[in-house]
């Protein structure tokens, strides 16, 4: 798909970062020159090849290189702590590891090749910039995304192309992207959304916008970008959505013709608050989707006045069979509750290396005629409402969304209890205010070891990614029981926020810009009073309380800072030397813009070498799901 459109517009702007771009022909070639290197190296179909890095066009150069060579890529954050890399690295096996150069020194100790993507990697090597013969069929895998296992590991999802594929197609069929779209990636490439929006663009003509490292949490960023280059295409959480809507200026973001929004329930009001700040139909679509299924298996365009509590999920896309099911498997009346179980040809091949969770969760379809067709258990409960639409319910186990995350807190607590201080855990997900959900960790310590909230903070985040980490955590004698003997959920106490100031002695704030930011983190934190050596993320702070504190201190100092300030100074007093420092003349950035990429056939950018040759897709057509589709 993608060479077809290379063939079709070989000079349009494929990508774009920062103030770089590439257009298609370029990344055809250089894709075609990385896809010959990695053959060369052994990659192949069913092969995985490991890839680290952060947003750039590396990146997008290396998931495409991968692909034609006929590989299947597995993304590893760099954010994620070491222990958590060396253990997907170790799953998969990875023979050959993409990254670039400032990375390798953070990476665990692994035994693959490593090939840095911002070097000179061909060296003396004359790589054919031809389109490599394609040796991968709809069955081959296309990537392992790792998603939160309950055991204390993450677990491994395989998809195959075959569903990557019905997902994209049906994307168009539906919603139609042209040449003049321009599609911002907002979600990290770790996670599967992440897929749809770098290959959708791709591989029918639009434009790839690549939001800056850290800029996808960033909502004043956000709005500039989606303003200035006139995106019209984007997905976002709705905990982001809520938060972007609040921000100067997104009333000017009117090009936007699409946004995809999922990954949590996404309340009635949000959707009229979106109507009444940005006045544009037909845009807002729910989505609803797991991993074990190649993205979006439903969706509901959001629509004016409808007096839904919470959206529903919608109806199924193309190619794809909803079943809701009681506890013997026979399908629940309208309005009745049960299990949603997912059918047709987006299924994944499952679970790598978990034959027995694979064959728990993927289980035979006794709706089906199709030889070997299967089911996903997806955990979630939902019914059918009496318009055809499908209601979200909730879940039947302890998986939760936070932000947008998928988390098995049967992971976090598996960590936990490795402490050696621990004596048990329990972790759930609270929302004692209306719209900010957090986790909570409930601990039983030794009596002889009790360890303090920033050392239970630490030990987690050298193990878990950041969204994983508690916001607070809840020392206890013991753990309530009800009479059954298990415990009581319902009788754990909410955290008491006057117990979690962390500073060993507290310092007020010493002049007027920490007592501003000291206001703001109080409002924001909901704490009484704030110290000015207190850790922002110590005192329950996470990356969307982060935006809301940026957002008042950009107000309220009529300055524009990154978002990225707070994270590098998480106190007050070191963040407000930091904004001093931002508000000297030369400093301001006030009057800067992002760099404008106005015409889609513009002049070639210079490259320089590591770039001047890279990229590439996959040979996706409409005979490779040709076969499944008369099943759905």
């Amino acid at each position: 798909m993608f060479e077809m459109q290379v063939e079709r517009s070989p000079q349009a702007i494929a990508v774009v970062c920062e103030n770089t771009q590439l257009t298609y022909q370029q990344l055809n070639q250089g894709a075609n020159q990385l896809a010959h290197h990695l053959r060369a190296l052994g990659v192949g179909p069913e092969v995985l090849v490991g890839i680290c890095l952060e947003r750039s066009l590396e990146m997008i150069i290396g998931l495409l290189g991968i692909l034609k060579a006929g590989g299947a890529y597995v993304p590893l954050d760099p954010a994620y702590p070491s222990e958590r890399l060396a253990f997907i690295l170790e799953d998969t096996q990875t023979q050959v590891l993409l990254t670039q150069e400032k990375l390798v020194k953070n990476l665990p100790p692994h035994q693959a090749q490593v090939v840095c993507l911002d070097l000179d990697w061909q060296g003396n090597i004359q790589n054919s910039q031809e389109n490599p013969v394609n040796q991968t069929t709809a069955d081959n895998l296309i990537y392992v995304i790792y998603t939160s296992g309950s055991t204390g590991h993450p677990k491994g999802v395989m998809i195959p192309h075959r569903g990557i594929c019905n997902q994209l197609h049906w994307k168009q069929t539906t919603f139609g992207l042209t040449h003049a779209d321009k599609v911002l990636l907002t979600i990290s490439f770790s996670f599967d959304p992440s897929v749809w929006q770098i290959f959708w663009p791709l591989c029918f003509g639009g434009q790839l916008f690549i939001a800056r490292p850290g800029g996808h949490q960033d909502t004043a960023y956000l709005v500039k970008v989606i303003t200035e280059q006139q995106i019209t295409v984007l997905a976002l959480v709705p905990s982001i959505l809520r938060v972007l809507l609040e921000e100067k200026g997104i009333e000017n973001c009117r090009f936007i013709k699409h946004i995809t929004c999922g990954g949590e329930a996404l309340p009635g009001e949000l959707i009229e608050r979106f109507f009444a700040q940005v006045n544009l139909d037909n845009v807002l679509h729910n989505c609803y989707g797991p991993t074990e299924a190649s993205i979006d298996t439903t969706f509901w365009s959001c629509q004016r006045d409808t007096n839904y509590a919470i959206a529903p999920i919608g109806r199924p896309i193309t190619n794809a069979e909803i079943h809701i099911l009681d506890e013997n498997l026979q399908p629940v009346s309208v309005g009745e509750s049960g299990e949603l179980h997912i059918g047709g040809i987006g299924l994944a091949r499952g679970y790598l290396n978990r034959p027995e969770l694979t064959t728990e969760k993927f289980i035979f379809n006794p709706f089906s005629s199709e030889p070997g067709a299967r089911l996903y258990k997806t955990g979630d409960l939902a019914r059918y409402l009496s318009d055809g639409n499908i209601e979200f319910l909730g879940r039947i186990d302890y998986q939760v969304k936070i932000r947008g995350f998928r988390i098995e807190l049967g992971e976090i607590e598996a960590i936990l209890a490795q402490h050696p201080a621990l004596t048990q855990t329990l972790v759930i997900a609270r929302e004692d205010v209306p719209g900010d959900k957090r986790l909570v960790a409930y601990i039983v310590a030794s009596p002889e070891q009790i360890p303090s909230q920033a050392e239970l903070r630490r030990f987690l985040e050298t193990r878990l990614p950041e969204y994983m980490v508690p916001s607070f955590f809840v020392f206890l004698d013991t753990l309530p029981l009800n009479p059954n003997g298990k415990i009581d959920r319902r009788a754990l106490p909410a955290p008491d926020t006057s117990d979690i100031r962390l500073s060993t002695n507290f310092v007020p704030p010493q002049n007027s810009t920490e007592e501003v930011l000291a206001d703001i983190w109080a409002k924001v934190l909901r704490l009484e009073q704030v110290g000015i050596h207190d850790n922002f993320f110590e005192l329950g702070g996470h990356s969307l309380l982060a935006t809301q504190v940026m957002s008042r201190v950009r107000q309220a100092f009529q300055i524009e800072i990154s978002f990225q300030l707070l994270f590098e100074n998480p106190t007050i007093a070191t963040l407000a030397e930091a904004i001093a420092q931002n508000q000297t003349p030369e400093n301001d950035p006030q009057n800067q813009t992002i760099p404008q990429i106005a015409n889609r056939q513009s002049a070639l950018y210079p490259l320089p070498n590591s770039e001047s040759g890279f990229w590439s897709s996959w040979n996706l057509t409409a005979e490779h799901i040709s076969s499944p589709m008369h099943s759905a």
